[in-house]
């Protein structure tokens, strides 16, 4: 099958979604407040102000399938778009498998197949040297990231990428600390999902290892577990 044509046309940008223009702003302020360990060199090379959120790119808030990962890294920063980076093209060329039978042939493509979709991070910011935020910073975006999540998605079905994604909802949600130490603990926590009751509306959490190529003990993997998870939530040629 030959690869469906690409298109030159700029994506509209989720993250100006009037929606969470709110959300977009209380991140600005909590990282203008400072105590963050933001990797200002990356965002004064893509000439963005360092409390810049990368937040939806070009996703949706309408979208019924969602992603969320641990926090943005440079090609994120420097395109304004989640997911973009090495480990998550393996995610949109997972997406690009599945609406269209192949791999995308490019970054165009890449983007233009996660517009279908919705995509966060636990902290919307790039960490200096990629270490992971701390308990501490994670607690301060709690409150605008679960009201994304909660009230402004309209989705159901969210695939986490990795423990930390994971583990958010701990921190978010502590009356579901059980439920979430005991999935976690189970050895096909990468093959079963999570119900979480969010208040507005049942969410179903999807998890998956991190896509990093550091991840070496799951990164061959992560392709074939890809595809069956976008399977098993309905991202088909027909989404």
């Amino acid at each position: 099958m030959s690869p469906p044509p690409t298109t030159s046309r700029a994506p509209s940008r989720g993250d100006q979604d009037p929606r969470i223009a709110d959300l977009l702003d209380a991140m600005r302020a909590e990282a203008a407040l400072g105590g963050l360990d933001v990797d200002t060199e990356a965002y004064a090379a893509a000439g963005l102000h360092p409390t810049t959120p990368v937040l939806l790119g070009s996703g949706t808030l309408d979208a019924p399938v969602g992603f969320f990962g641990r926090d943005p890294g440079r090609t994120e920063v420097e395109q304004r778009e989640p997911f973009i980076g090495r480990g998550g093209s393996l995610v949109r060329d997972a997406l690009h498998r599945a609406r269209h039978g192949v791999d995308a042939p490019d970054a165009a493509a890449r983007t233009e197949v996660g517009q279908a979709c919705f995509w966060a991070n636990t902290v919307p910011f790039k960490p200096r040297g990629n270490k992971a935020w701390s308990v501490k910073v994670k607690r301060r975006f709690v409150p605008m990231v679960r009201t994304l999540l909660a009230d402004r998605w309209q989705g159901t079905d969210l695939v986490t990428f990795g423990n930390v994604a994971f583990d958010w909802f701990r921190l978010a949600y502590p009356q579901h600390k059980a439920a979430i130490r005991a999935h976690w603990a189970r050895d096909d926590r990468y093959a079963t999902s999570l119900e979480l009751d969010l208040g507005p509306r049942v969410l179903r959490i999807h998890p998956l290892p991190h896509p990093s190529p550091l991840n070496a003990t799951w990164y061959p993997r992560i392709p074939a577990m890809l595809d069956a998870r976008l399977a098993e939530v309905g991202i088909d040629r027909s989404y």
